[in-house]
């Protein structure tokens, strides 16, 4: 299903956004792009993926923040924007434990700038991103919406958290279809330098250690990049129409015809984080020398997606294993550096 829509992506020039744009694009929608170009992590990067979308004659970009209201209201009015992915964020639980206000200026402040702009706008539908750290202290495997997440560890998570419940307010008072989802441990090609994969495979070809926190006793849902795309546009293309709550098996009577959902969109299929560092090694034909270091503050030991939900309602089904997916990436970052 497609017609061609007019989409803004916000954070296009990230990981995520970078890759959603490009099979926007591929597929004919025309694509406007924001990013505010921070240094949270090499400006190259994201300069060098923002020059693989400007050669789509259908893709205009913007540089600035979702905290700037003046100019995101002019992006709004200027473009005739038909639905929004908000993929916009400080990212990151570690830097926000240093940092937490950082977060709360582009995740909250910034998420209530594109919401008020949907708003006025009558945008048809809303995607953004949330993450499965709002699970925070939840123990119970697999992390389902139908649990609660009212326990988070980091700023970061509390953010996040925050934006599915702006959505909700939004969607009840003036009838914004909202869909938020949770992603588990997104990994792949173009990825961020401050994430595990990226970090392991500099180190471990320079023969420099990598930190491995709780003792290597963690165990994620890595989710591929590709796999991600496929939900997001998947959701983006069928709006809500009622509430899915996430507390109970059933919506609540008084909100069950409110345009929102939110969603776990992961691989279901937790893999040992010392297995995911011994694919590492196999593909790079090269031993980590590990530094083993306690559990980092706001970390959580596990994560385990139970995108039951999401597989009813777009049959969505994650394909690539892990194997495949660090070794895609690691052609990828070899490629990109010129290494041999």
């Amino acid at each position: 299903m497609n017609n061609n829509k007019i989409i803004l992506v916000t954070g296009s020039a990230g990981f995520i956004g970078f890759s959603l744009s490009l099979k926007l694009l591929e597929r004919g929608d025309n694509v406007i792009g924001i990013d505010n170009h921070n240094n949270y992590y090499d400006p190259e990067l994201k300069n060098t993926r923002l020059s693989k979308l400007k050669l789509f004659s259908n893709y205009n970009h913007y540089k600035l923040d979702l905290s700037d209201k003046e100019n995101l209201k002019n992006v709004f009015s200027t473009n005739k924007i038909e639905k929004v992915v908000n993929l916009a964020a400080q990212a990151g639980v570690r830097y926000s434990i240093e940092n937490p206000l950082a977060y709360i200026n582009s995740n909250i402040v910034g998420f209530a700038n594109i919401l008020e702009n949907c708003r006025n706008y009558n945008i048809e539908h809303l995607v953004y991103a949330s993450t499965s750290s709002v699970y925070g202290a939840n123990t119970k495997m697999p992390f389902s919406e139908h649990d609660s997440a009212n326990h988070p560890l980091s700023v970061y998570a509390a953010s996040k958290k925050s934006n599915e419940l702006m959505a909700h307010v939004y969607s009840y008072l003036y009838k914004l279809p909202t869909t938020g989802l949770r992603f588990f441990t997104v990994y792949g090609p173009w990825g961020r330098p401050d994430m595990a994969l990226f970090k392991f495979t500099k180190n471990i070809l320079e023969g420099k250690p990598i930190d491995v926190f709780n003792f290597g006793k963690h165990t994620r849902d890595f989710t591929y990049i590709d796999d991600i795309v496929k939900g997001v546009i998947k959701t983006l293309d069928n709006p809500s129409t009622k509430n899915i709550d996430w507390d109970s098996n059933k919506p609540d009577p008084g909100t069950s015809k409110v345009p929102w959902c939110v969603y776990n969109i992961g691989n279901n299929k937790p893999v040992q984080l010392m297995d995911y560092i011994k694919a590492l090694e196999t593909k790079l034909n090269k031993k980590a020398l590990i530094n083993f270091l306690p559990l980092q503050p706001g970390d959580v030991p596990d994560t385990f997606a139970d995108v039951k939900n999401l597989e009813k309602k777009f049959n969505y089904k994650p394909s690539t294993s892990v194997i495949d997916g660090v070794s895609n990436f690691v052609e990828w970052y070899k490629d990109y550096y010129q290494l041999s």
